[in-house]
């Protein structure tokens, strides 16, 4: 069985910089991807502008060219897919990595398709896959969805949106203009301050003409066949209800991370133990990459923050090879 230099799990554009820089530097390498070239940014809401400008979503230096500073989802995965042909890396999609186990001085990785040997292995796995979940009842329904893609399916319907980031007030506006019946259930009392600023002024000026219903500092308790049940600051209410968005955040597959040894902090940010120079875990030959590295803290780490992950593994690799 052929031995790899190093896996790269995941094929986001952390994961795609860090197959860049594999390959310039001529290490045996493999990228395993669950779903398509950038699976994450591939099931953002379809209409998704970025927060960053273009500049800083390049990856090694390539340039990224979008019609308005701050670019789109299509006009993302136009880029990043055009990368990953145009340099011939080696990635194989829908392809999910599903036991890694040590044996040895390897790392045996078992996936749905193949086994694989390496002698290191980059975590580079996102937080887009494991949405936090509210643990009430009726969270299960058919009508309700932890993501969501576009406002047209929402059309002429009441619906919740349990949230006040960037993905909730994106898709409050946008369903709210394709005629949906909008309310905010919202823990907090006011809409997110991480809101895109150029968005931000948009909800509230919404919120305070009526046009969309908003919830502060309550909680949904229970969500039912054509209703939800609320708990706000005065009382428990019964809304009318067809759907709801429950885009409350995401988290990282702690899984993997803890079946390998990698060690997480014990209070609530689950932050796991890396080198801060080398990326390289507690795990010998284990290094993390991108939005994985802050645990549950998702809003610290962006393409822009941790794309020079991938020459400090790399770095580190070739290093522990001589």
């Amino acid at each position: 069985m052929q031995i790899f230099d190093v896996i790269i799990v995941g094929g986001g554009p952390i994961g795609i910089a860090c197959g860049l820089e594999a390959q310039k530097k001529g290490l045996n390498y493999l990228i395993l991807e669950k779903g398509p070239i950038v699976n994450s940014l591939y099931n953002y809401p379809v209409n998704m502008q970025f927060f960053s400008t273009s500049e800083k979503l390049e990856v090694d230096g390539i340039p990224f060219i979008s019609k308005a500073a701050k670019p789109s989802r299509s006009e993302a995965l136009e880029y990043y897919r055009r990368i990953t042909t145009s340099n011939e890396l080696k990635i194989n999609l829908f392809e999910k990595v599903e036991t890694v186990q040590k044996n040895e001085d390897f790392y045996q990785v078992k996936t749905n398709k193949a086994n694989y040997q390496t002698s290191n292995l980059v975590l580079a796995t996102g937080f887009y896959d494991i949405p936090k979940r509210l643990q009430i009842p009726g969270e299960d329904l058919a009508k309700v969805s932890h993501y969501y893609k576009e406002p047209h399916f929402y059309a002429g319907q009441k619906l919740a949106i349990i949230g006040a980031s960037n993905s909730a007030i994106d898709a409050a506006l946008e369903c709210y203009r394709k005629g949906a019946e909008v309310t905010l259930i919202i823990r907090g009392d006011e809409v997110g301050q991480r809101v895109k600023y150029w968005v931000r002024p948009d909800i509230i000026n919404r919120i305070e003409e009526g046009t969309i219903k908003a919830y502060y500092k309550s909680q949904v308790l229970e969500i039912q066949q054509n209703a939800i049940v609320v708990n706000t600051p005065k009382e428990k209410i019964t809304l009318k209800n067809d759907f709801v968005l429950a885009l409350t955040g995401y988290q990282p597959n702690f899984t993997l991370l803890e079946s390998l040894g990698v060690s997480l902090s014990e209070d609530d940010k689950k932050l796991p133990e890396y080198n801060a120079k080398t990326m390289e875990t507690n795990v010998k030959g284990v290094y993390l990459a991108g939005v994985i590295c802050g645990g549950m803290e998702t809003h610290k780490w962006f393409i822009e923050n941790s794309r020079i992950h991938a020459k400090m593994i790399v770095q580190s690799i070739l290093e522990n090879k001589h």
